[in-house]
């Protein structure tokens, strides 16, 4: 399928081949027929990717912090590394989606094949919605129309939060896309609106619909005029819609109502605010979050929980249905927005030049005709009789800025890449070489040529992945966690006894050439050990999905673990018992601040501080190992000091976690045969200490492997 897509590093507007997103459960997939452009949006994202490094750092200042500031404790080559790889990641363009469900995902039951719908899909030929962000079209509305569903929402969603009475007087600063249909709902709810643009094309169009419509441009003082149209009063509310960095925009706004009068924010305008403009009239002041409640909301988006009704009564999805609705009963017409219709194909018409003044609304028009292909093949190369073939599943951060550029160091043999959504396994697939991009990761199992596949998904999908690989005679490198769950774990133990495959997990600190050092100093006659690990984490937000237990099962079964294995490797033992405590007054819900406590069957003991509440500017990592009367220091994989050896006392080098080394052996394994890259029994030992840790942590006891 064609995927209109903005390159962010090079500043190209692309349509893309993209092989079709998967249905997931609780989800659709649908044939678009019809999107619409929201120049303003898309404007801004197409700009930023046009525009140079130092411009696109002016317009995020506090993306520049934090790169300065992982500078200082990582170099500069793995934050350039870093910068450079999340420019790289193009951006999928476009969020007013119209088409034809094709495909009902599990658990999904208000939706059949066939429905005419309207999501907030991108700019392509499929898209996959979570059902909370369909809604259904009436069939008294064109496709065309229902273009319009998520720009009415954008708007619906500023006069809600206005909360406007029959007969207030509101106005309007933008008679853009969005403040054009917001302006017309208002006068539906029995306002007086005054609408204000500069673009003279935009408010003969508003006043064609019974707007009050004013162009500064011509002389106009808005303040005054407001006075005088209200016979001094000012105005009960102010809806800003316009995209313009000037403060000057808040300040007349302010100036412009009412004594507690209400401004809400739709657009993007400066905001050094005047204390004054607000503090005498007391005014206040909100930002509306695009479509409505449930915007950013994984529970609502992604997992299908809706908010009762009783209590929330307009959703982002029932917003969509009061627009189609306003729209089914020509409340509010769009159709005059319409200003150009235009083939998919056809695409650059609009993105090459965005600043055209004389368009509004553009509609992409789709071909009835697209291919619903779930492999993009992307070079012919031949992988017959080859070992060491892989197929990547996942194509997250993770494998973009770390695994694929170290496969490409040791010439890999890489026969697929799968992503859900089909545009970043694409991206990547170009990037490096990748003979197939896909959205169906059964592809990688059914093919006898792929004998090894590397998983990088989400944590609750590593061990089912894990199973069908072992099942299928696959061998398998999966990203830690192996397993989520104990069962999960029991079930791949189970699987691997009979199986002549190898399962390696990515526990890559034990690889680096630091790690590697410091078990040369110490030796091999596995005496007892000290060992002070800390993982200074930094803090993740609450809502991000690696804090859900059901998902990414916390960050102590998916970052933690790292230093569990490195423990081990260092002291050449198994964990026999665990203890772990955590920060706070209810510590089962802080397993960000945590320490963890680690017995070995050769009496060696490990302390791993895991801390999400220190400084950015302090070292991510370090390691001290105290034995016969001698210490090493390992900072951040940059610096290693040894106190009480001979022969050496300090080593540096650029920062190395290990992958190069891991990758490099594993294919040399995969490709030559022997034995797992990290032996099986040291792996499960790894991740049941990591289940006894939380164990541990619930019931305040040492838990026993």
């Amino acid at each position: 399928m064609k995927q209109i897509i903005q390159d962010l590093k090079k500043g190209d507007t692309i349509l893309e081949e993209v092989p079709v997103p998967k249905v997931k459960g609780g989800s659709v997939l649908i044939k678009t027929t019809r999107s619409l452009v929201s120049l303003g949006t898309e404007r801004m994202l197409v700009d930023f990717g046009k525009a140079n490094f130092l411009d696109k750092a002016r317009q995020q200042p506090d993306k520049v912090k934090m790169v300065l500031d992982k500078v200082k404790t990582d170099g500069l080559k793995p934050t350039l590394d870093a910068v450079f790889n999340k420019l790289g990641q193009p951006l999928p363009l476009g969020y007013c989606n119209v088409g034809e469900v094709v495909t009902v995902g599990k658990g999904v039951t208000e939706f059949q094949i066939g429905d005419r719908v309207a999501s907030n899909g991108n700019h392509a030929e499929f898209v996959c919605i979570p059902k909370n962000l369909v809604a259904k079209i009436p069939d008294n509305v064109s496709d065309e129309e229902a273009a319009f569903t998520v720009v009415g929402a954008i708007g619906l969603q500023g006069i809600r939060l206005l909360n406007p009475t029959f007969g207030e007087t509101i106005v309007v600063v933008g008679l853009g896309l969005i403040g054009l249909v917001t302006a017309e709902l208002l006068l539906a709810n029995g306002c007086n609106v005054i609408g204000f643009d500069y673009d003279a094309k935009k408010v003969a169009m508003a006043k064609e619909k019974g707007i009050v419509a004013i162009n500064p441009g011509e002389g106009t003082n808005q303040v005054k005029f407001l006075e005088n149209y209200t016979n001094g009063v000012g105005a009960d509310g102010v809806i800003i819609t316009a995209s313009n960095k000037s403060n000057e925009i808040i300040s007349q706004s302010a100036q412009m109502c009412r004594k507690r009068g209400r401004i809400i924010l739709v657009g993007v305008i400066g905001l050094d605010i005047s204390r004054a403009d607000f503090y005498e009239k007391e005014i206040s002041f909100q930002v509306s979050c695009s479509y409505g409640p449930g915007r950013y909301d994984d529970n609502y988006e992604q997992k299908g929980q809706d908010y009762p009704i009783g209590y929330v009564r307009w959703t982002e999805k029932r917003n969509f249905e009061a627009v189609l609705n306003a729209i089914s009963k020509k409340v509010l017409k769009v159709e005059p927005l319409i200003t150009e219709r235009i083939s998919l194909n056809d695409y650059q018409s609009i993105y090459g030049n965005m600043n055209n003044p004389n368009s509004i609304a553009s509609i992409l028009i789709y071909d009835n005709n697209a291919e619903q292909k779930s492999v993009v093949a992307m070079d012919q190369r031949s992988f017959k009789a080859q070992k060491g073939v892989i197929g990547i599943v996942g194509a997250g951060n993770f494998t973009s800025s770390t695994i694929l550029p170290n496969l490409k160091k040791i010439q890999a043999n890489i026969k697929y890449i799968a992503s859900s959504g089909g545009l970043t396994g694409t991206i990547m697939a170009k990037k490096y070489a990748v003979s197939n991009s896909t959205t169906d990761y059964s592809e990688i199992l059914k093919d006898e040529e792929v004998d090894l596949v590397l998983i990088t998904t989400r944590h609750n999908m590593h061990a089912p992945m894990v199973l069908e690989a072992i099942k299928v005679g696959k061998s398998v490198f999966v990203e830690k966690p192996l397993a989520i769950k104990e069962t999960e774990l029991e079930d791949i133990v189970a699987a691997y006894k009979d199986a002549k495959v190898n399962v390696s997990v990515g526990f890559n600190r034990r690889f680096a050439p630091l790690a590697i050092k410091m078990k040369k100093l110490l030796g091999s006659d596995e005496s007892p050990m000290n060992i002070v690990a800390t993982m200074n984490a930094g803090a993740i937000p609450a809502d991000v999905w690696v804090h859900d237990m059901e998902i990414g099962g916390g960050r102590i079964l998916g970052e933690a673990c790292h230093y569990i294995d490195l423990c081990s490797y260092l002291t050449g033992s198994k964990v026999v018992a665990v203890c772990m405590n955590a920060m706070g007054s209810n510590p089962e819900e802080n397993t960000d601040n945590a320490s963890i406590l680690l017995q070995y069957e050769n009496g060696s003991n490990a302390v791993i501080n895991y801390f999400s509440n220190g400084s950015k500017a302090y070292s991510k990592e370090r390691v001290e190992v105290f034995s016969q009367e001698r210490t090493l220091v390992m900072d951040n994989w940059r610096k290693l000091k040894a106190f009480g050896f001979k022969g050496f006392s300090k080593s540096s080098s650029k920062q190395d976690k290990g992958h190069f080394n891991q990758f490099e052996q594993l294919v040399e394994q995969q490709k030559n045969g022997g034995y797992p890259i990290i032996p099986f029994d040291s792996v499960i030992n790894t991740t049941k200490a990591s289940f006894a840790a939380l164990q541990s942590l619930k019931s305040g006891q040492w838990i026993k492997l």
